[in-house]
């Protein structure tokens, strides 16, 4: 089978950082089930990986965590999947990804892709439906019916874009997204956020020009401890705090006089430590897919980046470090 892989971790520019390779193809056993890859959507994880983790001596690693396809055969203990249904996922970070032909995925982790779009628009959601859903319901354990505000730092990436659609749609919050430029705030209003402000500018200071004081939530998606001090004078006291980057210092001590609760959300905790409800991801991809079906959630592709390929790979890495992406970059086909 064809793959893009790597041997040693370096910069995007440098040309081995990422290489068309030829594999054998994977068996299916136990609970896996073996994808016939259509479509990958590119995540800032998989640029944090390429540089930090180089494989042993000679051999190769393979990227990619977020997929849609065809299952072609199932291990003997699958149960919720059979060849020829289309499926969306996320993966596992701890096993080969999905820049390959075909790749192996626990059952537990994969949904039933959403009937309504094709491989490439299923395959932008899977990572980041996973994080934001998540995020809002696992760790700040968002009521539903509450009337509470949220804030969403750097609401027009990735996960920004598909998390403001589900706090629209699933619950009564009031959801304030920021955005820097012209197009993401165009963006972020079009995808359903109450209010959008300047990430450059004092949040505090805009959200007293709205009226709208303090706020119950805040999750922060990016440069998290540039933006520390504002997110601490935003909040309510009480309030609940979620990031999902890594910040190379985070001085917390600032959340304790309001005593606010910090939430980390990394969505490969389950499948990396084989959690009991593991399967809870296979029961969210399945909700949103019938959010995606019902016209409440859209996706989140905005990049068409070509075939799955090395120098395709490198350029959507490449985008995707200069931390200028709108929404999600797709390759399909190989």
């Amino acid at each position: 089978m064809k793959a893009v892989g790597y041997q040693q971790s370096l910069p995007v520019s440098e040309p081995q950082s990422l290489v068309d390779i030829t594999f054998p193809e994977p068996v299916a056993t136990g609970s896996d089930i073996l994808v016939e890859v259509k479509a990958i959507s590119v995540n800032p994880v998989d640029t944090k990986v390429r540089m930090r983790a180089a494989p042993e001596p000679g051999q190769y690693k393979i990227l990619g965590w977020d997929a849609a396809g065809i299952v072609k055969s199932v291990g003997p203990e699958v149960t919720l999947f059979k060849p020829g249904d289309k499926v969306w996922y996320a993966g596992d970070l701890t096993r080969s990804g999905s820049n390959a032909e075909y790749q192996l995925v626990d059952e537990k982790i994969v949904g039933h892709m959403p009937a309504s779009l094709d491989f490439a628009q299923a395959a932008a959601l899977p990572l980041t439906t996973i994080t934001a859903w998540e995020m809002l319901f696992d760790r700040l354990q968002v009521e539903k019916d509450s009337n509470k505000k949220l804030l969403i730092i750097g609401a027009a990436g990735g996960v920004g874009s598909i998390m403001v659609q589900l706090a629209k749609k699933l619950t009564n919050l009031t959801v304030i997204g920021t955005a820097s430029r012209p197009e993401t705030q165009s963006w972020l209003k079009e995808l359903g956020a109450d209010h959008v402000i300047n990430h450059r500018e004092s949040l505090s200071k805009q959200l007293a020009e709205l009226e709208l004081g303090e706020v119950d939530y805040i999750v922060s998606l990016t440069n998290s401890d540039d933006h520390l001090s504002e997110i601490v004078e935003s909040i309510k006291p009480q309030g609940k705090f979620g990031l999902i980057d890594d910040p190379a210092s985070f001085d917390i001590l600032q959340l304790k006089r309001k005593s606010i609760s910090l939430h980390w959300e990394f969505m490969y905790t389950r499948s990396l430590f084989g959690t009991e409800d593991m399967i809870e991801q296979h029961h969210l991809l399945n909700n949103v897919a019938k959010m995606v079906d019902n016209g409440d959630v859209k996706s989140t592709i905005a990049h068409q980046g070509g075939k799955i390929c090395a120098d395709n790979l490198k350029k959507a890495h490449e985008l995707l470090e200069s931390q200028r992406a709108l929404g999600k970059i797709v390759l399909e086909g190989f």
